[in-house]
């Protein structure tokens, strides 16, 4: 199905305009907000921003009846944008969307929000009956997918997710995205003089430095990975240092992999305060799930089909990255997603080719309108 793609791309323009790197949603939310109520929709707005420390960015929900008879499906993007996403200058040439090259673009991901707006409204012009069928918008998913933790689930009884969220070609599919924990973690020593009297102090370098010597970093399995990401403390070579903290993180496609790295960190430090006589506080931050899609669901069986008919040689991957579906996964949804046309995203080399922008427009228009989907239902 032709989108009008003059349309995206003035849209997109507007869009881009608007700042909304995380926690400064507002506008954006205000500006979606605006254009669903115009159109006549009731739109479910909460107060996720103000929650997280943000401005007053909100998720939005917006119900959409469809004609078609089971599973409905909800459309999904997020309103954020990474840095640097200030006052972006777009510029349309030669068949590309791109930033005057000093700042992101922000395809990443308004181009999925223009997708679902396009898809609205060639599905109105139209005419073409289509699933029932909810909007999702959250916020601050570059920074932590807090707009989704904070989501009142009870408004979505539909349990079939689809992102427009994704870089690159059409016809990738995801076979697992990594969960994470992330820890902070400080060691309480005692302070001394360095010079005078270092056997009446006991140094937090020196207990954390026999903590992390316990502990395996990097590549645990084919499916594990953890990292230490910053470690501070001390002062003055004179003076035992009486404090350090040091942040890590594990991340799996197994949630018991997770939990059993976590606590081995979390021994090794136990057991390197003991020796020492020092203390530990161990602070741990459940990041997101892993998010495993459900081979057997609508979703999937149905993506699989359609990327076939459309001619497609299904890419299947995994990911140690992690978003909003791993948030979703975890809440019991059926999660699926799509590339939109961007690429290099959160670089100022970002750009937005419509080539793809129509495949996935395609794509998406037989998952919501394709009736003889319905065998994939259970």
């Amino acid at each position: 199905m032709q989108y009008n793609q003059q349309r995206v791309i003035d849209r997109m323009i507007e869009m881009i305009k608007i700042n909304s790197v995380s926690y400064h949603e507002g506008p954006m939310t205000d500006y979606l907000q605006k254009y669903f109520e115009d159109l006549g929709y009731e739109v479910y707005r909460d107060n996720a921003g103000e929650k997280i420390g943000g401005d007053h960015g909100g998720n939005l929900i917006i119900h959409i009846g469809g004609d078609l008879p089971g599973e409905g499906i909800v459309l999904n993007a997020h309103q954020d944008t990474v840095e640097p996403g200030i006052d972006i200058e777009p510029v349309f040439e030669d068949g590309i969307l791109k930033s005057k090259g000093d700042t992101i673009l922000a395809a990443d991901d308004k181009s999925g929000i223009a997708m679902i707006m396009e898809m609205l409204d060639v599905l109105k012009e139209t005419k073409t009956p289509h699933r029932d069928l909810w909007v999702l918008f959250t916020i601050c998913e570059e920074n932590g997918m807090h707009g989704a933790k904070q989501l009142d689930y009870d408004k979505l009884p539909c349990k079939n997710i689809f992102s427009l969220d994704g870089a690159g070609k059409v016809g990738g599919m995801l076979k697992s995205g990594a969960g994470k924990d992330a820890l902070e973690i400080t060691f309480h020593g005692k302070m001394a003089h360095g010079g005078i009297e270092p056997e009446k102090g006991i140094n937090a370098i020196a207990v954390a430095a026999s903590a992390i010597s316990r502990i395996k970093f990097g590549r645990i399995d084919p499916e594990t990975t953890s990292n230490i990401g910053r470690i501070e403390g001390g002062g003055a070579t004179n003076v035992v240092t009486d404090k350090v903290t040091f942040t890590c993180e594990v991340r799996s496609h197994s949630q018991k992999q997770i939990d059993d790295q976590v606590e081995v960190i979390c021994k090794a430090c136990r057991d390197a305060a003991a020796e020492w006589g020092a203390t530990v506080d161990i602070e741990i931050d459940h990041f997101c799930p892993p998010h495993k899609p459900n081979t057997e669901s609508f979703m999937y069986k149905a993506m699989q089909h359609i990327l076939t008919t459309e001619g497609y040689e299904i890419r299947y991957g995994v990911s140690n990255g992690s978003g909003d579906s791993n948030i979703f996964s975890g809440h019991g949804f059926n999660c699926s997603g799509l590339s939109t046309g961007m690429h290099d995203v959160h670089t100022t080399n970002e750009y937005m080719e419509f080539d793809t922008f129509q495949k996935a427009f395609d794509v998406l228009w037989r998952m919501l309108t394709e009736e003889d989907l319905i065998k994939f239902q259970k």
